[in-house]
């Protein structure tokens, strides 16, 4: 059986770094090298594999590309040095581009808006703010559910000092040349240039 390039060849032209999916040798290394591996429905080995039997639909409303935490194991590790961290999250923002990934499923919500919201507004993450807003986006009696079942986690973070309970009180500093340089880079997107 032959394989489909076209949808390879639409994911190297389209998708972040995608052009670097011709490199894998398939070794497995950024699959063995995941924290979360074992919790992937397709390893980004089998994922690069995929996109090039054409294998678009099944890729791209796969939970798999809205697993990776950006922790770059896979990158550090790889014998190819393939920016495997970027390529994951291009295919993922690509999904919701063509209408893979509804844009409110909760994964996709948070990648999208609530996470990158919760940046623009101080310069640096607010976890305590993230959380609250990730946790009652579903409604009131949601987020308390969602806050209860947490609240072991989240008390395991505030013991090690992994979580601030009360929001950043101001923007960073230079927070002015932060939002330029983010309003600037908005803009050459939407004028389709590749960042």
């Amino acid at each position: 059986m032959a394989y489909d390039l076209s949808f390879a060849r639409e994911v190297y032209q389209h998708v972040e770094e995608g052009h670097w999916i011709q490199m894998c040798m398939q070794c497995g290394v950024c699959s063995g090298s995941c924290p979360l591996g074992p919790h992937w429905e397709f390893g980004p080995r089998q994922i690069f594999q995929m996109v090039r039997a054409g294998k678009g639909e099944q890729i791209m409303r796969s939970s798999a590309l809205w697993m990776c935490t950006s922790c770059y194991n896979c990158i550090v590790r790889c014998p190819r040095h393939l920016p495997i961290t970027h390529i994951i999250h291009g295919l993922a923002r690509y999904s919701i581009v063509k209408g893979y990934v509804d844009p409110q499923q909760t994964t996709a919500r948070f990648a999208g808006g609530i996470f990158w919201n919760n940046v623009i507004s101080t310069g640096r993450v607010g976890e305590a703010a993230l959380s609250m807003v990730l946790y009652f986006a579903d409604g009131f009696g949601q987020g308390i559910n969602n806050v209860l079942e947490m609240k072991n986690v989240a008390l395991g973070m505030l013991k090690t000092k992994r979580l601030k309970p009360l929001p950043f009180r101001g923007k960073i500093k230079g927070y002015e040349g932060f939002k330029k340089m983010l309003d600037k880079a908005e803009e050459l997107e939407m004028e389709g240039v590749e960042l």
